[in-house]
């Protein structure tokens, strides 16, 4: 945790989620005598399944037990040399942001957890400085990704009149993707003087993000072709710096929830409808998993906004003071720029481990 981060309320308190490393070792190895039974392969999916489990949870394991071992090191070098201990201090620092990312691992349960993610950005209320908005949110979670180490694709980005997005949809893809990037569903606010305000007033703006798990080609998630409308379009304008522009794209609205798909980035019409297709299948489980949220808060008593639409769940103030504040967690950060160049982990981390503990 940087030193300038400060937290207090509900994501402070409750039970402590810990990677339990025998836990894994004892899974590995019930995936190892499944791997070895004769016909293993004789169901591909299955299979397919096993094998991507033994896999990720393999290399969990594995930087674990590497983790231990470099902190047996520094206990051992200390121990020879407590002169040292400011260097072997400072040798930890990355350690014990490893360490964070194993006791995240253990969070992630749920269905579609250790999947890819689609993100949608949506500008909210507030025209040119919401548009803007949203393109420095669409920068910010790049350049998290980046750090993360994972992959992203751009899908469709749709430019704002004057400047910014209107909307823009991309791939994260890495391990728990879907898992992480929960903790960022909702509406984002920032607070700034306004570059577009010839007065240089201060303006609120606000901007929704979406998180969908990516479905597997062959996940059974029903779409009736009825309940679509289907509208084709040319990509144009600002938007061609995140994406190809293309004549053939396509934009899927389905009918009884009012969800919206769009997809520019294939070189066909017919590949830019089974992205969107796919995309929209991913929002629909994404949308049944969050009403699953939603009744179990309700049996908890809890109150709960999930999604955009509902009180901000993070604010972003560069003036008249600069500060990050999940107002989640209240877990807060002073170096705003930090932040938008893509330093959300502190943020996300301390979410989960929350939710995990039933305090948000």
């Amino acid at each position: 945790m940087s030193s300038n981060s400060t937290r207090s309320g509900p994501g402070s308190t409750g039970s402590v989620i810990t990677f339990d490393p025998d836990a894994v070792a004892h899974r590995v190895a019930e995936l190892e005598t499944e791997l070895n039974k004769p016909g293993f392969w004789n169901d591909p999916q299955r299979a397919a399944q096993v094998s991507e489990e033994h896999s990720r949870l393999s290399k969990r394991l594995e930087r674990y037990r590497s983790l231990v071992r470099d902190f047996e090191d520094a206990a051992e070098l200390f121990a020879m040399d407590g002169d040292m201990a400011d260097e072997i201090e400072r040798s930890l620092t990355p350690l014990r942001a490893e360490l964070d990312r194993l006791q995240e691992d253990a969070l992630f349960t749920a269905e579609y957890d250790a999947g890819d993610a689609v993100v949608t950005i949506q500008s909210g209320g507030g025209g040119t400085d919401s548009q803007d908005w949203a393109e420095m949110l669409l920068r910010m979670y790049q350049r998290w990704a980046e750090r993360r180490g994972f992959k992203t694709e751009m899908l469709e980005a749709s430019p704002g009149e004057e400047a910014g997005l209107k909307s823009a949809t991309m791939i994260i893809r890495g391990e728990n993707a879907y898992g992480i990037l929960k903790a960022e569903r909702g509406t984002h606010r920032l607070v700034r003087m306004s570059p577009f305000d010839q007065a240089h007033r201060r303006h609120t703006s606000f901007a929704g993000v979406i998180v969908s798990p990516l479905l597997a080609d062959d996940t059974n998630v029903e779409v009736d072709e009825n309940d679509l409308r289907i509208d084709t379009y040319r990509a144009s304008g600002a938007g061609g710096q995140h994406v190809n522009k293309t004549d053939s794209a396509v934009r899927i609205t389905h009918l009884p929830t009012n969800i919206v798909v769009s997809v520019q980035n294939e070189r066909s019409q017919a590949s830019n409808k089974e992205t969107a297709l796919k995309i929209l299948r991913s929002r629909l489980a994404e949308r049944a998993e969050e009403e699953r949220e939603t009744e179990l808060a309700k049996e908890r008593g809890d109150i709960q906004n999930i999604g955009f639409g509902g009180d901000a769940i993070r604010s972003y103030v560069l003036h008249p003071y600069q500060q990050v504040k999940d107002e989640r967690t209240n877990l807060k950060v002073g170096n705003a720029q930090g932040v938008l160049d893509g330093d959300l982990d502190p943020f996300i981390h301390e979410y989960l481990l929350a939710k995990a503990a039933g305090n948000v």
